[in-house]
């Protein structure tokens, strides 16, 4: 019941950002925001949070969370929305605005999902 918790967390962060970036900036359509946050929240829970947190450190996490989340928007953005004026741009901002997301939650993931008895 904690992954669904966490997920869901991750899940309005993450829709909340691309909302705010994508939505408002590239007029982004409503199911092509969910298809991203699902996708983008599907890699970085699994990649990120599950297998890099545990091994590494909350900044390393982080750090991948944010090359994801840039690879992820930029790519999913070119072929959802074509080819967009300054895309690469919004791509970076809203990977630096998840990352930052990430880097909070990471702390909650570790103490309250993972267990893992360590400072972060």
């Amino acid at each position: 019941m904690e992954h669904v918790k966490a997920l869901l967390i991750k899940g309005i962060m993450t829709l909340a950002i691309l909302f705010l970036v994508l939505g408002l900036e590239y007029d982004a359509g409503a199911g092509d925001l969910l298809l991203i946050t699902l996708v983008l929240g599907a890699v970085s829970y699994l990649a990120g949070d599950l297998f890099i947190l545990p091994r590494t450190s909350n900044r390393t996490a982080t750090l991948s969370d944010f090359v994801l989340s840039f690879l992820v928007v930029w790519g999913m953005g070119l072929m959802l929305f074509g080819q967009t004026d300054n895309l690469m741009a919004g791509a970076l901002f809203t990977a630096f605005l998840i990352a930052g997301g990430e880097w909070f939650f990471h702390s909650y993931m570790a103490n309250d999902v993972l267990y893992i008895n360590r400072k972060i």
